[in-house]
């Protein structure tokens, strides 16, 4: 089944309550404001639903993740900001016609395992979180309960980029280059040091390749932190990236452990060049499939 696991898609209900809001994260008309990014001009196209059920088919694919766009920083509302939007969201999404699915996202300002759980056995794919929730210690910790929960159910954590710092005077693709990228940089080592030894049967995707991280690897063993074997559930996705930086990965990982996505709309879908009809079907097919389902590669 050729997956995309990273795109994102707003329903119209939830894009209505974007608009009424008057702080950020909120829309005026299609100009989307954040906290810490410049105005942005949302394209209509690329959240009319019939619009991307044909890309999707365009593409070959048989099933599409979307997800809650976690730089909007709604996860950290307060409760009575969050919820409307995260049922919205939710709501619109899991209502999507196919190839679509999506994964969960929950309240991070008053984590509620039980909401969470809900909303899963609703038939979601698994759990989104920001990677600013995990970038240590406490943020496994406090996560914890959640991740119990993918963990009873057998279902996968999905790490995305969180908000932004507000930066003054950076161009429009500083948020996307530094924050984005050291957020999921973080992540991956946070999950190494504190995360996989608390949750060792959990399934775990890096949006954007983690950040790189697994490159750091020698850099890694020479300060005392080992190599150590592949882990076998701890997976890459390829948004944004081409076929020299998954090359990259696959030398540091192993082909196994890498997965197909695109962060439609906000990047196009790359099939990576890497020699052998093999590969991509691992990356497009086998490998999401293991991800979502669990198995031994």
């Amino acid at each position: 089944m050729p997956t995309d696991v990273h795109q994102h898609i707003w329903p119209p209900e939830f894009t209505e309550l974007l608009r009424a809001r008057t702080a950020p994260p909120h829309l005026d008309g299609w100009t989307l404001h954040l906290a810490g990014e410049p105005p942005y001009e949302v394209d209509p196209a690329d959240h009319d639903i019939a619009a991307r059920t044909r890309l999707a088919a365009a593409d070959g694919l048989d099933l599409v993740l979307v997800s809650l766009s976690s730089p909007l920083g709604i996860e950290h509302l307060p409760p009575a900001e969050a919820t409307p939007l995260l049922t919205a969201f939710h709501d619109g999404a899991l209502a999507l016609p196919e190839p679509f699915g999506v994964w969960a996202s929950p309240c991070l300002s008053s984590p509620d395992p039980e909401a969470v759980e809900r909303e899963l056995r609703r038939g979601c794919a698994g759990l989104q979180l920001p990677a600013t929730a995990l970038l240590d210690a406490t943020g496994w910790n406090q996560c914890a309960p959640l991740l119990d929960v993918l963990t009873r159910l057998g279902l996968p954590l999905f790490i995305h980029p969180g908000a932004a710092p507000h930066t003054p005077d950076a161009p429009p693709w500083w948020p996307a280059l530094v924050p984005y990228l050291h957020q999921m940089h973080a992540s991956w080592f946070a999950f190494r040091a504190f995360g996989r030894a608390r949750h060792p049967r959990l399934r775990v995707c890096f949006a954007a390749l983690a950040g790189l991280a697994p490159l750091h690897g020698e850099r890694l063993a020479a300060r005392g932190g080992g190599r150590g074997k592949v882990d076998f559930d701890a997976f890459y996705e390829t948004s944004s990236y081409g076929t020299r930086a998954v090359d990259a990965i696959v030398r540091a990982v192993g082909i196994d452990v890498v997965v197909t996505g695109s962060d439609r709309p906000y990047a196009s879908p790359v099939i990576p060049d890497l020699g052998a009809d093999a590969a991509v079907h691992a990356l497009r097919t086998a490998n999401p499939a293991r991800l979502l389902k669990g198995a031994t590669p």
